[in-house]
């Protein structure tokens, strides 16, 4: 037996699910990955690589350290699972920043711990971005003002998320949301909670089970003039979102009869 068998053994238990069933959602026969538990067999890379994304646990941790000695949620914060991330330097030693297309957003779930995948992202550098690595992610959507679609949001890579603070504004890169801006409100034992710029959208919470990836704010693209109503749009909103909130209290006043 190996650390490796003995972590997908437990990890499978966690899950309560079978070999066959943990086979399944691997792609591949129960006796294969039989072996695997049982030590009789390595599996290769690209299989390697499946079973940590499906368990959101790092290559590293699985084939290091003895993943049963710690609380499983201690493990899935940052930055311990973990695979450092490489610091590229154009030829002026200028931080290179990998570009997340807006196209491709939605497959960056997939691709962030691809190391082709990031290699084939482009690139830019900005000198006044120093002593960290950075990443560029598309706005979407108008939760956070100024941004808008088409701009992008450079973070810098937080490896603890004990290095979250209040107030402060961060990319998080979640399994169910994927990639999201958001203020942080609140830190919490098993999750965090997270709120948009624009008022219209109510808070919410992030169970840290689900963060793959934390970017603080630290500058921001912006390929276009903002419109003059850019935003009154959004004051508009705030407008909508004051009167739904008078008319519930309204409603709480009125009489059960003349509801």
């Amino acid at each position: 037996m190996s650390i490796f068998s003995d972590n997908i053994r437990f990890l499978r238990a966690q899950k309560n699910l079978s070999q066959q069933e943990i086979a399944d959602k691997m792609s591949m026969s129960r006796v294969r990955y039989s072996k695997y538990e049982d030590g009789r067999s390595e599996p290769p890379y690209e299989i390697l690589i499946r079973i940590s994304k499906y368990f959101n646990v790092s290559i590293d941790l699985l084939l290091t350290v003895d993943i049963r000695k710690y609380p499983l949620e201690e493990i899935l914060k940052l930055p311990d699972n973990r695979i450092v991330l490489p610091v590229v330097v154009d030829k002026l030693g200028n931080n290179s920043i990998e570009i997340v297309p807006q196209k491709a957003s939605m497959g960056y779930l997939s691709g962030y711990s691809d190391p082709e995948y990031i290699e084939s992202l482009q690139r830019i550098s900005l000198p006044f971005l120093t002593h960290g690595k950075y990443r560029a992610f598309p706005a979407q959507g108008d939760s956070m003002p100024p941004f808008k679609d088409g701009s992008y949001i450079i973070g810098k890579y937080i490896e603890n998320i004990e290095e979250l603070k209040p107030n402060k504004s961060y990319v998080f890169v979640t399994l169910n949301d994927g990639i999201s801006y958001k203020r942080l409100e609140a830190k919490k034992e098993k999750s965090i909670t997270v709120a948009a710029d624009n008022p219209f959208y109510k808070p919410y919470e992030i169970p840290l089970g689900e963060i793959v990836e934390i970017w603080q704010y630290a500058s921001g693209i912006f390929p276009e003039d903002f419109e003059p109503d850019h935003f009154e749009h959004y004051n508009l909103k705030d407008m909508f979102l004051e009167l739904r909130k008078d008319i519930e209290k309204l409603n709480h006043k009125l009489p059960e009869n003349f509801k």
